[in-house]
C-alpha cells in the first residue's frame, strides 16, 4: 500500500470538487486582466503600450533641478523658520543640528519652449524637450530612508515582499514580444559616488505573484542575462532535447501535485530557450550608427552606464518590451552638492533627451510612458556647514519633483507648486499611489480592478490608496 503524507494529501484535496467549488467562489476576486496581448487594455482603450521610468536613485534635490525659489537668496544662512518646518519627522542626520540654515540654489533658472517651463541650467539638453514634458512639482512620500522610500516607489509599500510595479504590469497586460522578457531592470554605475542607496532584486521581484513576472536583470558584460548561453559542448539542438526531457519530468509533477510554481518552472525555461536567440541580436550594438552614440554623449560607448542603458532601453521598447526600468544611483547629496550634482546631471541629462529625441523619431514616444524621477526630495536647509558655494541637504518626504512624458500626458506643463521654501506643497498634490494609479490608466488598466489574492486578502500596487491624476492627462 502506497503511503501518502499529509502535505502530498492536502494537495491533491484541493483539486477535487472541493477545489472546483473554491475555484468558482474565488471567482470574483481572479485579476481583471489575464495576461494575454489579446486582452490589453480590457478596462479601457490604453494610451500607453509600454513604461519606460527612469529611476533616480537618491533623491535629486528638486530646489536645484526643477523648482526654483529666487526668493530665497536673500535669506541665505537664515534659519527656516519654525512654522514652515512644523513637527516634520527628521533623519537622525540632522535630527542633532542647532540650526537650519537656509540654502538657496547655486544654479540659475530660465524658462524654456514655447511652455516657458523654467528649468535649471543643469539640464540644458532635456530643458529642449520641455514642451514634451509634464513636470510635477507636488509629488509626496510618507518614506524619510532610501530603502522604504524605493520600495514605496516601486512597489506601493515600504516593506518586502510586495510585487514591483513592472511584475504587475506584466501580470495584468503580458507580453508583446514571446521572445524576451516583459519586464527589464538596468542598473546604471555613475561617474561620481554611488553612495549608499540599496538596490535589491525585490526592487524589480514579483513578490507573491507568479515567478515569471518579475523583472529580468540585464548587466554590462558580455552575457547580458547570467546563466543564459550553453555551456561548452552543449549545442542549441541539444539543449532543446534536454528541455524537452525536462518539460515531461516537470508536467508529471504537474499532474501530481498541480503546483503553479511548476508551471511557472516549464515557462521560464521556455523563455530563456527563446532568449537565447534574441538576446545576442538585442546586445549586438555594432550595428548603431556614429551619430547615435554621438547623440547619447561619449559615455553611451561604456556598458553599464547610464547613457548605454538608455540606448539598451530604446532597442528594448522598439521590440516591444512592455516595462523598461532604468536605475541610476548616485543622487544622495548630503555634502558637496553642487559638485557632484553636476556629476550626476553629465550623466543623465544628455542620454535622457537622446532617448526622448529616438522614441519621438521612431514613433515610440506616442505609446510610451516615459517617468523620470527618484523617491523624495531634498530640504531646503543646509545639512552640516554652509558655505557660499557649498552646501548639502538631507531627505525630504514632504515635496518632490519628478517628470513625465509622451503617451497621454499633457505636454508643456507644470502640475503643482510647493511653498516658498520648496518644504510643504501648497497645490495640487500627488502621492506615490497616485501616480502609480495615473500610470496603470495610461495602459488601460483601473487600478483597483488589477488585484491578486493571496493570504486571504485581495492584493493591488496602490494598496487601498490612489487616485488619477487628472490634471497631468492630455
Amino acid at each position: 500500500m502506497n503511503r501518502v503524507d499529509r502535505k502530498t494529501f492536502l494537495i491533491r484535496a484541493t483539486h477535487g470538487l472541493g477545489g472546483i467549488a473554491l475555484a468558482t467562489l474565488l471567482q470574483p476576486h481572479a485579476r481583471a486582466v489575464p495576461p494575454s496581448r489579446e486582452t490589453r487594455g480590457l478596462h479601457f482603450p490604453p494610451k500607453a503600450k509600454r513604461i519606460l521610468w527612469l529611476t533616480q536613485s537618491g533623491a535629486p534635490s528638486q530646489l536645484d533641478l526643477f523648482d526654483p525659489k529666487p526668493a530665497l537668496s536673500p535669506l541665505f544662512n537664515q534659519d527656516l523658520p519654525p512654522s514652515v518646518r512644523g513637527e516634520q519627522r527628521l533623519t537622525g542626520m540632522t535630527a542633532g543640528q542647532k540650526r537650519f540654515p537656509i540654502a538657496p540654489s547655486l544654479f540659475r533658472f530660465s524658462p524654456h519652449g514655447q511652455c516657458g517651463m523654467s528649468l535649471s541650467e543643469l539640464l540644458p539638453h532635456t530643458a529642449k524637450w520641455a514642451d514634451e514634458l509634464c513636470l510635477i512639482r507636488s509629488m509626496h512620500t510618507e518614506a524619510i530612508n532610501h530603502d522604504p522610500a524605493m520600495t514605496l516607489l516601486q512597489t506601493g509599500h515600504q516593506i518586502g515582499g510586495r510585487p514591483s510595479f513592472g511584475a504587475w504590469v506584466s501580470y495584468g497586460l503580458g507580453s508583446e514580444n514571446d521572445n524576451l522578457p516583459t519586464f527589464v531592470a538596468l542598473v546604471s554605475t555613475p561617474s561620481g559616488n554611488v553612495n549608499s542607496q540599496p538596490l535589491h532584486e525585490r526592487m524589480w521581484g514579483a513578490g507573491f505573484l507568479p515567478a515569471r513576472h518579475q523583472g529580468v536583470r540585464f548587466t554590462p558584460t558580455k552575457d547580458p542575462v547570467l546563466y543564459l548561453n550553453n555551456p561548452p559542448g552543449i549545442s542549441r539542438t541539444l539543449r532543446r532535447h534536454q528541455l524537452d526531457d525536462l518539460a515531461k519530468l516537470n508536467a508529471l509533477t504537474l499532474s501530481e501535485y498541480h503546483d503553479p510554481e511548476t508551471r511557472n518552472r516549464i515557462d521560464q525555461f521556455e523563455m530563456a530557450f527563446r532568449m537565447q536567440a534574441a538576446v545576442p541580436e538585442l546586445a549586438d550594438l555594432s550595428n548603431e550608427p556614429a551619430r547615435t552614440f554621438d547623440a547619447y554623449g561619449p559615455e553611451s560607448r561604456k556598458p553599464g552606464t547610464y547613457a548605454a542603458n538608455c540606448l539598451m532601453a530604446r532597442r528594448l521598447a522598439e521590440r516591444g518590451v512592455r516595462f523598461i526600468q532604468l536605475y541610476h544611483r548616485g543622487w544622495d547629496q548630503h555634502g558637496n552638492l553642487p559638485r557632484d550634482i553636476r556629476s550626476q546631471c553629465y550623466d543623465t541629462d544628455q542620454p535622457t533627451a537622446a532617448l526622448l529625441a529616438e522614441l519621438k523619431e521612431r514613433g515610440l514616444l506616442e505609446d510610451t510612458l516615459v517617468i523620470w524621477g527618484g523617491e523624495f526630495g531634498r530640504t531646503t536647509y543646509s545639512q552640516g556647514t554652509l558655505t557660499q558655494d557649498n552646501y548639502g541637504r538631507d531627505h525630504h518626504p514632504r515635496c518632490f519633483s519628478i517628470w513625465m512624458a509622451g503617451a497621454g500626458i499633457q505636454k508643456g506643463h507644470v502640475h503643482g507648486e510647493t511653498d516658498d521654501f520648496s518644504y510643504n506643497i501648497v497645490r495640487d498634490p500627488v502621492h506615490i499611489h497616485d501616480l502609480n494609479a495615473t500610470a496603470l490608466h495610461l495602459l488601460g488598466i483601473e487600478h483597483t480592478r488589477l488585484t491578486h489574492r493571496f493570504q486571504g486578502r485581495d492584493y493591488r500596487l496602490t494598496d487601498v490608496h490612489g487616485e488619477i491624476v487628472k490634471g497631468v492627462l492630455a
